[in-house]
């Protein structure tokens, strides 16, 4: 399947600054957001000027887009043409979403949010440097609901330090309770300059997070939650489009400091602060700060690396037959292709190591 047109808008503003977090996001900026998104829709304008495609998903990540006025929010959103039946989701804090705000959202286009819960144990969200209270996510869904989306995703991470199995437990049986038909649920990562970095005794432990990933995954399968991707459960027909689009090494624009785009094995990013975005977008200059470009054996090797991730698998003839046999217990034949079982799944890195390229 073709993996259609992608359009990214990053929104750069943060309340608090998490632990884990290397995104590109600033405390100590909010002044700058009606500027920030006027820039945004002056550059979303001259792309649809060049030619830009009509976006079969959207997706407004950051930062902390719910920190931004709805309204304003939607007026850069209404700058980009879509395609028939096109996803747009909006990443929300569940200490900010308010039912008008959710309504403004539906009303603007938007007809998927993704919630950022990442537990609902007190101390857990404190470890990670989160600041929302867990209450606050069943008012946000029930807002959700009664604002008429039909789709949303909830995120949770394991393996914050001092999350035992229990916590975690908890935190996957009220995410099942809320009944969601997506939920990305991720192991906490080490990511260079970020407060987790500088702190060793807080790093996650790989058992630990293989035990707390195979609860996650009985629990949701037994609850109606099928994983299609690593990290990625959903009811029938709830996947996410937008992920899946970058999963393809579909093409799609990105908008905002720090926005990545790719066309066609090209990739490029946006220089890194407001200020800059600002600066050169309203003076007419291209924003683009770097880009790299793959060959066509990068790219094969990249599709296969991240097609084995999926559910969809990847053609049998990409490990070869003395492979296929010694690692039997991490691959399973599934219509043809060659798909992770569930401990597949947990050594997916060193899985993808061995595949050959045949894209």
């Amino acid at each position: 399947m073709h993996p259609g047109f992608g359009v990214y808008v990053h929104i750069p503003f943060c309340a608090k600054k998490c632990d884990y977090c290397a995104f590109a996001t600033f405390t100590d900026r909010h002044q700058l957001t009606s500027d920030y998104l006027a820039a945004m829709r002056k550059h979303i304008r001259r792309s649809v000027a060049n030619g830009m495609p009509r976006a079969s998903s959207v997706f407004v990540g950051g930062g902390t887009p719910t920190l931004v006025p709805a309204n304003e929010l939607m007026s850069v959103l209404e700058e980009i043409p879509l395609a028939i039946g096109a996803e747009v989701t909006v990443e929300c804090n569940p200490d900010d979403i308010t039912l008008v705000m959710m309504q403004t959202f539906r009303a603007g286009g938007v007809n998927r949010v993704s919630i950022g819960v990442q537990s609902t144990v007190d101390h857990v969200l404190k470890s990670l440097g989160r600041t929302h209270n867990p209450e606050n996510v069943q008012r946000a869904v029930s807002y959700v609901r009664e604002a008429g989306f039909k789709t949303f995703n909830l995120d949770i991470i394991y393996g914050a330090a001092g999350e035992t199995v229990d916590d975690w437990s908890r935190t996957v049986s009220d995410v099942v309770a809320l009944d969601p038909p997506h939920v990305s649920a991720y192991g906490l990562t080490v990511e260079p300059n970020t407060a987790l970095a500088t702190q060793p005794t807080r790093h996650p432990d790989d058992d630990d997070q293989a035990d707390k990933y195979i609860i996650v995954d009985e629990v949701f399968a037994a609850n109606g939650l099928t994983n299609y991707e690593i990290s990625n459960w959903a009811k029938p027909d709830h996947e996410c489009e937008h992920n899946s689009l970058y999963w393809q090494q579909g093409n799609y624009e990105g908008f905002g400091s720090a926005a990545h785009a790719h066309q066609d094995g090209r990739r490029w990013w946006n220089v890194r602060t407001p200020e800059r975005y600002i600066e050169l977008v309203m003076a007419g200059e291209s924003p683009e700060s770097s880009s790299e470009t793959l060959d066509a054996q990068t790219r094969k090797r990249e599709a296969l690396q991240l097609l084995v991730r999926t559910r969809e698998g990847v053609p049998i003839n990409s490990f070869s037959d003395a492979d296929r046999e010694e690692m039997s217990e991490l691959l399973e034949q599934r219509e043809g292709q060659i798909v992770l079982t569930r401990a597949g799944r947990l050594l997916a890195n060193e899985v993808a190591l061995r595949l050959i390229d045949t894209v």
